[in-house]
């Protein structure tokens, strides 16, 4: 009887130790050394499995070095990230720390999917429709941290699917206002069409008219139906030395460029 309750007291001791076995040191200390210690043990920074001496357990999703400068707070690394986040305008078709518009994939929950290396390396190799930053490879890690950063904010207060968009090519040759006049130089990812235009020229228009687009109108506003039916007019109006030459469309055309320049709630006032 007495074998019977010291077994019953250990098996209850055993249920009670935490999830990584109650180890005193991470296995991860065999091979690492330690650093940042008060930061409360590898995963809270690195990921992976310290209670495996495999390596192929251990590292399983791990967060190389580069890529966890986020997880020590609001540091100078950071704060750039989140800069280049800002000036590229990233929100324009990603949510980011809960808030964005939804055009594409959300960097809130890129990270479950993707480890940090393959988003750097679709920053520098973007896919169809996507702008071509031409980051050098430090700001993309600074960058990539400002995403897994926003991605622990964002993913607990947003829970929301992002739109449903098709990159393929209209099959029915359909041309819109925007292939025909802004194409040729300029790219777009919509909501109801997909990415229209194929031009590098001049700057990607997705989201121009949300408050996520860079407020790139006359030194600093925000753009507008009527800023841009100012632009159309006479670019070099607004900004001496505009490479672009005024485009000419009717009201119903330009009513169809703004409908399809439009993002969630619609345009800025």
């Amino acid at each position: 009887m007495v074998a019977y309750f010291s077994f019953l007291a250990v098996a209850l001791c055993l249920l009670c130790l935490p999830a990584w076995g109650a180890q005193t040191r991470q296995m991860c200390l065999s091979c690492h050394p330690s650093h940042y210690a008060g930061q409360g043990g590898c995963v809270g920074c690195h990921r992976g499995n310290p209670g495996s001496d495999r390596k192929n357990i251990a590292h399983h999703r791990l967060i190389a070095g580069r890529f966890a400068r986020f997880t020590l707070g609001e540091t100078a690394e950071l704060y750039e990230g989140k800069r280049l986040l800002e000036l590229y305008g990233c929100r324009r078709c990603h949510v980011s720390a809960g808030k964005g518009n939804r055009l594409a994939t959300p960097l809130d929950t890129l990270a479950d999917v993707r480890n940090p290396e393959e988003i750097v390396a679709a920053i520098k190799a973007p896919a169809q429709g996507m702008p071509d930053f031409r980051l050098t490879e430090q700001q993309a890690v600074l960058l990539v941290n400002a995403v897994l950063a926003g991605a622990r904010q964002g993913r607990v207060q947003d829970r929301q699917q992002p739109l449903r968009v098709h990159f393929e090519p209209d099959q029915g040759g359909k041309e819109t206002v925007f292939t025909r006049k802004c194409g040729p130089c300029h790219r777009v990812l919509t909501e109801r069409q997909g990415v229209l235009g194929k031009g590098d020229i001049g700057p990607n228009l997705s989201g121009l008219f949300s408050a996520y687009y860079p407020k790139t109108f006359d030194q600093g506003k925000a753009w507008t139906g009527e800023r841009l039916r100012h632009w159309l007019v006479n670019p070099r109006a607004v900004r001496a030395g505009a490479r672009m030459p005024p485009i000419e469309l009717s009201a119903a055309e330009f009513r169809e460029l703004v409908e399809t320049l439009l993002v969630g709630q619609g345009e800025q006032k």
